[in-house]
């Protein structure tokens, strides 16, 4: 199984900046397609962004142009760099190892019906 282990969430003031990262296990980066998505209990699973093996990058609407999604293929690490953030941005956020072939813009519709093989234990993000 992949192991993924999400950082980086703390309490920032709306317009902010963060950075979250993701540890992973084992080499994910030319096989799984990975993502991050949000939650907020009570409210739809939300994936905000994906990356898929061929580098290609997908974001939901409501993060388009905020959000940016990398990783550092040397160290098995995935990134998700959040500015402009605002109160709506608060949730947990998830690291996922979505799937194998699966591209970047499928990665989110799979994030949003939970349907990624594996997910970390979350981050939570809050926004004020």
């Amino acid at each position: 199984d992949v192991q993924l282990v999400e950082s980086g969430g703390k309490s920032v003031q709306a317009g902010g900046s963060l950075r979250l990262s993701c540890a992973a296990s084992e080499y994910t980066n030319n096989n799984y397609c990975m993502g991050w998505f949000r939650h907020v209990p009570g409210k739809e699973r939300e994936g905000v962004a994906a990356i898929d093996s061929d580098g290609s990058t997908s974001y939901a609407d409501s993060v388009k142009g905020r959000f940016t999604i990398s990783q550092d293929n040397a160290k098995n690490i995935l990134y998700l760099q959040m500015s402009s953030l605002k109160p709506e941005d608060t949730a947990m956020y998830y690291c996922a190892a979505v799937g194998l072939q699966v591209t970047a813009t499928q990665a989110l519709g799979l994030m949003d019906r939970g349907r990624s093989m594996y997910s970390g234990q979350g981050t939570q993000v809050t926004v004020s």
